[in-house]
């Protein structure tokens, strides 16, 4: 039997006035500023937050769990395995380790999901309020474990409130809940605002010719690589920068061109020093089950850094942004290059104008406060889901652009 081990690395949450907020997340805390990472920091202004990582495997005899402090204050909890554990094992050791860091830190408030998959050792939680923050359909990514709708289907049936990521995630959850809020992809605009002034060439890319047509984010199989090459094999004169963390396939299948320039991960707060170098943004994404539901972030993102942009025809994208005349939509790689000649010959003022409208509705800030809003009233009203009481909501959604 292991035993369960709790390291806390200088942790001083906030005081216990205020609540903990336990959050459940598939991606790291120090990964590219998506979702979770947004909130929670606006989270941490109100609640002492607990982000519980995937494991990871070590090479040591125990299993163990560090809670270090973030710059924020978010504890950040990792979670480590020996790497003899098997797979049957790892669920009851990681309860013990939850349970473990619960002992030092006090019971949860609000546990906060955004993966089903850790369900499977917190299931014996019983926080005033439980919320279900759906940002992907995990289910139909690369490698999605079995037991995945089977955990997110417990997952829904125990979640108080439930928060869709885009509208197509909402039509797709708002059958299967009598409380599905959609906050669609929202934006710091100030940080990537400041793309637009003139800032100097990071190293990386200082060397690369113009035009420059960008990509940021991560690099998975939801991006379409035929398409990619197309654009650079008919265009050679264009140079097509791409940032991110390649996750999921293997780097060596990445297309090389003299004119594909792949310059890994950055960080968020560099961010804008790249896209101040480039002339157009870019979302070449596969259209395929691993894209179905998605809103990415970027899309705002590039908008904010004053970029105009050329995507596929995402069903998230083409009804939030290109039904609005914000973002170009162009499927295979003639059209999208048609889409971006027209673009890199373009006046902007006026398009400049309306996407200033638009993101001045918009703001990470405001989607936490509807949020926090909304989990103040469960709590206060003591929900729990009537399954046999209340009827399942199927109207259009209140889409909320904030």
């Amino acid at each position: 039997m292991f035993e369960s081990a709790v390291e806390l690395h200088a942790c001083s949450p906030r005081g216990t006035r205020y609540p903990l907020l336990l959050v459940f997340s598939h991606l790291r805390r120090d990964f590219v500023g998506r979702r979770p990472q947004h909130l929670m920091t606006r989270a941490a202004l109100t609640h002492r937050v607990l982000f519980w990582e995937e494991f990871a495997w070590a090479d040591f005899a125990e299993p163990k769990v560090t809670l270090t402090p973030s710059p924020e204050e978010i504890i950040v909890a990792l979670p480590q395995m020996p790497r003899e554990l098997d797979s049957a094992e790892i669920d009851a050791v990681t309860r013990r380790l939850l349970n473990a860091s619960l002992a030092a830190l006090g019971e949860p408030a609000v546990a906060w999901f955004y993966t089903p998959m850790m369900l499977s050792f917190a299931d014996g939680l019983r926080p005033a309020v439980t919320v279900y923050d759906c940002m992907d359909e995990l289910s139909a990514l690369r490698g999605a474990p079995p037991r995945m709708l089977e955990l997110e289907k417990r997952l829904l049936a125990r979640a108080d409130l439930v928060f869709a990521g885009g509208r197509s995630l909402y039509e797709a959850k708002r059958d299967r809940h009598w409380q599905v809020h959609c906050f669609l992809s929202s934006i710091d605009a100030g940080h990537f605002a400041a793309a637009r002034a003139p800032r100097p060439d990071p190293t990386d890319q200082a060397g690369i010719p113009h035009p420059r047509i960008g990509l940021f984010g991560v690099i998975d199989e939801r991006m379409d690589m035929e398409l990619i090459v197309g654009l650079a094999d008919a265009r050679p004169a264009w140079h097509f920068v791409m940032l991110g963390p390649v996750v999921k396939i293997d780097p060596a299948i990445l297309p090389r061109r003299p004119n594909l320039h792949w310059l890994g991960p950055q960080s968020y707060a560099t961010l804008p020093d790249h896209l101040a170098g480039w002339q157009l943004g870019s979302m070449p994404f596969a259209l395929n089950e691993s894209t179905r539901f998605i809103s990415p972030t970027k899309t705002p993102e590039f908008l904010a850094a004053g970029l105009p942009v050329v995507s596929t025809p995402v069903t998230d994208v083409v009804r939030d942004y290109g039904e609005a005349g914000l973002v170009e939509i162009a499927a295979g790689p003639e059209a999208f290059a048609l889409a971006i000649k027209a673009l890199l010959e373009r006046p902007r003022e006026a398009w400049l104008g309306s996407v200033d409208r638009r993101l001045a509705t918009q703001s990470w800030d405001a989607t936490w406060e509807g949020m926090e809003a909304l989990i103040c009233q469960a709590s206060s009203n003591g929900t729990v889901a009537p399954w046999a009481t209340s009827p399942v909501s199927t109207a259009t959604p209140q889409v909320r652009h904030v």
